[in-house]
């Protein structure tokens, strides 16, 4: 019998790396509300893994979850195919997994050596706290993750995004490889979030994985390749980002179909000749050192006027001037005809201007105060008389707002705390809105909402011309701008072009980034062009 010929040996497939974190059955109830039924979520190393949904859908609850600050009722989390450490086990866990979160945690009047390793400060306890070492430390830090900060300069001199470099420096000290990243764009200009998005693909090369949690959809196209939906509390879709279309992305998040896609309602408005009643807003010649000069523009009945510009362009200090949050050093501001003293919130006011501010969050609410009472504020005076204010007055104003802003609250006594960011942001809208304005000034209005709700913020400042009154939005998002029926594009404290209905994106980010030019050039120059200028004669 011949010998038998022995079949070849299989080679094992290779085995892939454990997720980074992979979390399974995740649920988590508060009372009554369900925050996260049965989610799930994987990341894998040196991924780009993008979580998107609606506000309310679960987002932040999981990142609470996946961060060690609340156990879940019910699931299973691992990290690097280990369960979860323990909760209360803080450094466990901060080798583990670190949030960048939209609000920055780097304290200010500290270095940026001592933010780096904070309570770390001594490489062996209880060592008093060595200086030089410390900086030397946080140098060497800093330069392996291609970190060009000074380690000895005061962390509130540095930029938004220098912020953001040095906490996910501090997280990889920790050995941290999964980073949560919330909102990380919000306050970056377009140069910005080149940089960062740059940084973070050097550091996907070195296994670093990231969950980036954007409302900008066109972000989570250019940076993730992996993208998961959460809507009402549950997972939706996990798919890759190739070929998946923006539509796809919308109706998973929304559970709707998109509707077809029409010409902006400012563009039509513009055309058949409304926006051109009486000027309502007429701004001459201002000037606030180190953020805008000789800013002259005009605002007229049934328009929508968009401002937009870039972190630095100084479109956002011009709008808090105009709602009285600064005192120009010269120039004119007048509403429907009347000059408004500069620097004076109640004189913009009564004379009609009304603002929602950019960060809602520090400027915009009273966190522990009701719906309510946030959205009354500024109409105390009709809310009873002889300086009283009447409770069932305010709930009945507030009610009124609560419809008509669509707010989603159980009760208008609830803690605005308590709302997602969506519905703070209406309540913000509302307060605006409840002194009936001439002039509404809306700066970054959809910042950090998601895509149903920025849809309903825009449509109701439409509304507030389509009334016969106007609105300026101040804004470097290109969705908040369509529907202008003028957009004034700044630069470095100038207006340098205008532009009409029609317009195009790169013609408006090549103003907004200062290289503006052709037909759409307003003829507004910046301080420094002319000083240049008289250089050259």
């Amino acid at each position: 019998m011949p010998d038998r010929v022995p079949e070849p040996a299989l080679e094992p497939e290779p085995e892939l790396p454990a997720p980074v974190v992979e979390a399974t059955g995740i649920s988590k109830r508060y009372g009554a509300t369900v925050a996260l039924h049965q989610a799930r979520i994987t990341v894998r190393p040196g991924e780009s893994h993008a979580l998107v949904g609606r506000n309310g859908a679960g987002k932040s609850t999981l990142v609470s979850v996946l961060t060690g600050m609340q156990r879940p009722d019910s699931g299973s989390l691992r990290f690097h195919g280990e369960p979860a450490p323990a909760l209360g086990d803080t450094d466990a866990w901060r080798a583990r997994v670190a949030c960048v979160y939209q609000h920055s945690t780097i304290l200010p009047d500290l270095s940026v050596a001592e933010n780096l390793f904070l309570n770390r400060q001594s490489a062996a306890a209880p060592r008093p706290i060595r200086w030089r070492e410390l900086r030397r430390r946080a140098a060497d830090l800093l330069t392996e993750y291609g970190v060009d900060i000074d380690p000895a300069r005061r962390a509130r001199e540095l930029t938004v995004e220098q912020r953001q470099f040095v906490e996910i420096a501090r997280a990889l000290s920790f050995g941290a490889r999964f980073i949560v990243l919330d909102e990380p764009t919000a306050k970056l200009d377009a140069r910005g979030i080149d940089r960062l998005f740059g940084k973070l693909r050097e550091l996907q090369q070195r296994g670093v994985a990231f969950l980036f949690i954007s409302h900008h959809l066109a972000e989570v196209f250019e940076l993730c390749t992996t993208v998961t939906v959460y809507r009402d509390a549950r997972h939706i879709l996990t798919t890759g980002v190739a070929g998946l279309s923006p539509d796809a992305l919308v109706e998973a998040m929304t559970g709707e179909q998109p509707a077809p896609t029409a010409a902006p309602a400012g563009a039509a408005g513009a055309a058949t000749g409304t926006g051109k009643g009486a000027e309502l807003l007429r701004v001459t010649g201002l000037t606030l050192p180190g953020a805008f000069q000789d800013v002259t523009l005009s605002l007229h009945a049934g328009e929508v006027l968009g401002l937009a510009g870039g972190a630095a362009s100084g479109n956002v200090r011009l709008g808090e001037t105009l709602a009285g949050l600064h005192r120009a050093r010269s120039g004119r501001i007048e509403v429907a005809g009347e000059a408004v003293r500069g620097g004076d919130v109640p004189a913009a006011l009564a004379a009609g201007v009304g603002l929602v501010p950019e960060d809602r969050r520090a400027q915009g609410l009273v966190l522990q105060r009701s719906v309510a009472e946030n959205a009354t504020l500024t109409v105390s005076d009709q809310l009873g008389r002889y300086g009283t204010v009447l409770p069932s007055r305010i709930r009945e104003f507030a009610q009124r707002m609560v419809t008509d802003l669509d707010i989603k609250t159980p009760r208008s006594d609830t803690p605005v705390s308590a709302l997602s960011g969506g519905n703070q942001q209406k309540v913000v809208v509302a307060r605006a809105l409840a002194t009936d304005p001439q002039v509404l000034v809306a700066i970054r209005p959809t910042n950090g909402v998601d895509v149903k709700s920025k849809e309903f913020l825009l449509a109701r400042i439409r509304r507030v011309a389509d009334q016969g009154r106007s609105a300026l939005v101040v804004s470097d998002e290109l969705d908040d701008l369509r529907g202008c029926d003028r957009v004034v594009a700044m630069f470095h404290g100038g207006v340098v072009a205008e532009f009409g209905p029609g317009w195009t994106d790169e013609q408006l980010v090549a103003a907004m980034e200062g290289m503006a030019a052709g037909t759409h050039q307003s003829g507004h120059r910046n301080e420094t062009e002319r000083e240049n200028d008289d250089v050259q004669q």
